[in-house]
């Protein structure tokens, strides 16, 4: 017969901070109580929502692309690899900007709220991952 391992107590569950999280959400879903710090990451606000129906935290416009990076990139999949190379190139001019933001996630679940369809090709995606990356 095998001893299982022994289990936590649920308030030693409870004592815990909750899991780090970076989430991508589209602006036009849902605000939810998981979401945590909601962060507007585009250069522009997003067409037909208010300020109350978007809920957020911060609106770092200065980490959004530039517009002529946004333009020339137009999301095709092939200048995905190019667009985040010149993207966190850009992000690199931005140190200030993204310790600010770094500090406002601090051990709290984030979500980047952005506009664009695809999440996985977007500059959302990169900065997810910069921000996960320290």
């Amino acid at each position: 017969m095998k001893k299982r391992a022994p289990t936590k107590r649920k308030d030693e569950r409870r004592q815990q901070p909750p899991a780090f999280s970076i989430a991508v959400k589209r602006a036009y879903d849902k605000p939810s109580a998981q979401d945590g710090v909601r962060i507007l990451i585009d250069r522009l606000w997003p067409r037909g929502l208010s300020k109350a129906v978007l809920k957020l935290d911060a609106w770092p416009r200065a980490l959004s692309p530039s517009t002529a990076l946004r333009k020339w990139y137009g999301h095709d999949p092939q200048l995905f690899a190019e667009f985040r190379r010149r993207y966190r190139a850009e992000l690199a001019d931005h140190d200030d900007e993204l310790a600010a933001l770094r500090e406002l996630i601090k051990g709290r679940a984030a979500t980047l709220v952005t506009a664009t369809r695809e999440l996985n090709l977007s500059h959302a995606a990169v900065l997810r991952e910069l921000l996960a990356e320290k």
